[in-house]
């Protein structure tokens, strides 16, 4: 592992129109998974309060109105029902009945933080950070994670925005981004712990560019969703670059693989902050970009309840 600063290599930069676009008009689209088990593709319009899904066969898309903000959520075993992050604690939410089950509400959370990027490990555990909404409060944000029951948990602190969680195909290691920081950091894990080894430095971002959502494909890369950046960057295990896939649009957000074959790689886009003028330059902002990369990703883990 290098840890180093991602260089600015163009020859590792591809540009390439997207095989599909899902023309949602999201204000800020996030949170994109795959359900095998459904067949379809969800995510979550954070500041439109929404949550998508997307059927691949009929092309239809549907949208449930959620109670507060959901800044990700995950898939639960067995059920219908999803973990959600919502913007104030973790719940079992049931889409079609809108039925909240709250697991876990933190003292701190509100009036200026939020809950944000979050998703399921290897063994079935969710977790969820925290982000400050608004920096001048001084307060700082944490890194939660949630297994069966009652077993509800917050791991540390002094972050600023949460974002690109996700685990290696082995489970051994834990992804986490602060956005801010243009950092992203990996946590050494036991099978079956909720327990945290010493973070170690993976990948730091160039200056404009702040890693994002994120997800790990089959061969243990890591792809990474760079705001602001107008790019998706694919980082080998030892933390250096091996493509950077070049979008159209300036704010990519969250990324997953979906389909039969998990082969295409989904990309949700955000235009909140943009302006009149901004969209004119960028007319799929707030679309979920579809693209095939020859490379396949991996089954969402589902959260054990």
């Amino acid at each position: 592992m290098t840890g180093a600063r991602a260089p600015d290599d163009e020859r590792l930069a591809t540009v390439r129109e997207p095989t599909l676009v899902i023309p949602s008009a999201d204000s800020l689209g996030e949170g994109i998974l795959w359900c095998a088990r459904r067949q379809a593709l969800w995510w979550t319009d954070i500041h439109g309060r929404r949550l998508h899904t997307w059927n691949p066969r009929s092309g239809a898309l549907a949208t449930h109105a959620v109670p507060e903000r959901v800044g990700s959520f995950g898939f639960v075993a067995g059920e219908d029902r999803l973990v959600v992050a919502f913007e104030r604690g973790l719940a079992l939410y049931d889409p079609a009945s809108g039925s909240t089950e709250w697991r876990l509400r933190p003292d701190g959370v509100g009036d200026g933080v939020r809950f944000n990027d979050g998703r399921t490990d290897r063994d079935g555990r969710f977790w969820a950070g925290t982000m400050v909404e608004s920096p001048a409060s001084g307060r700082e944000a944490h890194l939660y994670s949630l297994g069966r029951g009652t077993d509800a948990r917050r791991h540390f602190g002094g972050v600023r925005i949460a974002n690109g969680l996700c685990s290696s195909p082995d489970g051994a290691w834990l992804y986490f981004a602060d956005s801010p920081r243009r950092t992203i950091w990996r946590f050494p894990r036991q099978p079956g712990s909720a327990e945290l080894g010493e973070r170690q430095l993976f990948a730091t971002t160039p200056e404009g560019a702040y890693p994002d959502g994120a997800t790990v494909d089959a061969d243990g890369y890591l792809w990474s969703a760079h705001w602001g950046a107008g790019e998706v960057v694919r980082y080998a295990p030892d933390g250096s670059i091996e493509r950077r896939l070049r979008v159209p649009v300036s704010q990519p957000s969250c990324v997953c693989f979906a389909g039969a074959g998990l082969d295409l790689l989904c990309v949700t886009t955000a235009r909140h902050g943009l302006g009149a003028d901004g969209l004119a330059r960028e007319p799929l902002a707030g679309s979920v970009l579809l693209y095939e990369t020859g490379v396949r990703g991996l089954a969402e883990p589902e959260y054990q309840p």
